[in-house]
């Protein structure tokens, strides 16, 4: 068993480089399937998901190779078989992109059902949608999801809740299906742009991506156009400019894109932080502790879900009472209960958290229930007195990576321990 062990009452000080993002990552590899050729992905994030995908798309026929840490080269040209390993395929969330690139490249697939975190209930209604306006016929039974068709067309597609995994999804079926798509009431992430771009750079024909209106008129194929580098990832760099606040420390965000971070800059100068941004780059610190907020997560540009777990730990150690409202995910909170171990007075119930600013954190024995709720413990440990321990760390690989020597670099006291 692997634990993480924190030695806390850091204040946290220096650079740290963002990696590429996670979630545009285990999109546009399922979306080089689409691609009969062979294509290099750079600054691709070396984390447990991307390495579970390759596993994937190699069981499927492609040919990987790591051309160095962050670089992949990918060839898809001897795609095989449309049957995805269903042990594989049920480990992550992303998965289910392979369910949109191989009906555009081969017509059938056969995925088992995502896995990944257990945030409540996480339908895939909104995928089987558009996958069956564009001819596809989807069955899913026996924990796996069988898509098949004899040729897709576009359609118009409205979404009946803004999906970020059915808007991907449904744009890469629609990539080289006859005539024009519509995605009407479309997911507008980072990512989504990313994926779009990515196709694009390939050959295919998508715009409007980042609104709330995608078009993609069908292109007959896709061909590798060199290398393709990968957005930096939104949330890690929002989790270190959070981890600098709840330090009361002093952290430079390199590599990242500021726009995409606009909704965390407010909340953390509405808490009393200061951001400095220099474009690529952003310099974030706080000299007293932080101060009440309400939070509310949204889609994109809204405040993301994906940050809500480390703005608790944030507000937790803020002075007054704050709440937070979690309107994506059902069972989100499960790290408040972590962090009442800590010391903090947390009441969470249904998606709303009320938090009673504490002064201080206390180490203790924690658990990870899934990636973000993981991040947020590591900052916890990072600022709590005493010694933290956290387990259940393959939550936390499978999105960020070398944590550790991120947060070792800025000073914590943290390392991983194999029992």
């Amino acid at each position: 068993m692997e634990k993480l062990l924190i030695k806390g009452g850091t204040l946290l000080k220096g650079e740290v480089t963002i990696s590429g993002a996670k979630n545009a990552a285990v999109a546009i590899l399922p979306a080089t399937v689409l691609i009969s050729g062979t294509t290099v992905i750079e600054n691709v994030p070396n984390i447990s998901d991307v390495k579970i995908c390759c596993e994937i798309l190699t069981k499927l026929g492609a040919k990987i190779d790591w051309i160095s840490e962050n670089t992949l080269k990918i060839d898809t040209s001897n795609i095989n078989t449309t049957i995805a390993p269903l042990d594989l395929t049920s480990k992550f969330r992303a998965s289910y992109y392979l369910i949109g690139s191989m009906l555009g490249r081969k017509g059938a697939i056969q995925v088992g059902m995502p896995g990944g975190c257990k945030l409540g209930a996480r339908p895939i209604d909104q995928h089987i949608k558009g996958f069956e306006l564009l001819g596809a016929t989807v069955d899913v039974s026996q924990g796996k999801i069988t898509a098949n068709c004899n040729s897709l067309v576009g359609n118009a597609i409205y979404m009946d809740i803004v999906s970020v995994g059915a808007t991907i999804n449904v744009m890469l079926a629609a990539v080289l299906a006859e005539g024009t798509t519509t995605i009407d009431n479309a997911a507008k992430e980072p990512h989504i742009v990313d994926v779009a771009n990515f196709l694009n750079t390939m050959g295919a024909d998508i715009r409007g991506a980042g609104t709330d209106m995608i078009k993609i008129n069908g292109v007959k194929e896709l061909k590798s156009n060199g290398t393709y580098s990968i957005v930096p990832d939104q949330i890690e760099a929002g989790t270190f400019m959070l981890a600098a606040v709840a330090s009361q420390g002093d952290i430079t965000i390199k590599n990242c894109i500021t726009k995409h971070l606009e909704s965390i800059t407010a909340k953390i100068i509405e808490i009393g932080g200061t951001v400095e941004d220099y474009g690529d780059s952003l310099r974030v610190y706080c000299n007293n502790r932080p101060s009440k907020a309400n939070i509310k997560t949204l889609p994109y540009p809204g405040f993301p879900t994906d940050l809500q777990p480390q703005m608790g730990v944030v507000l937790s150690i803020a002075q007054g009472n704050s709440t937070i409202n979690e309107s994506i995910w059902e069972s989100r909170f499960q790290y408040t209960e972590e962090l009442n171990k800590m010391g903090a007075k947390i009441t969470a119930q249904g998606k709303t958290a009320f938090f009673e600013g504490v002064k201080c954190l206390t180490g203790a024995p924690v658990y990870s229930s899934d990636l973000r709720a993981g991040a947020a413990l590591i900052i916890a440990g990072t600022i709590a007195d005493g010694t933290t321990e956290i387990y259940n760390l393959q939550h936390i690989d499978r999105g960020y990576e070398k944590i550790e020597e991120k947060f070792r670099s800025l000073g914590a006291n943290i390392e991983r321990i194999i029992e």
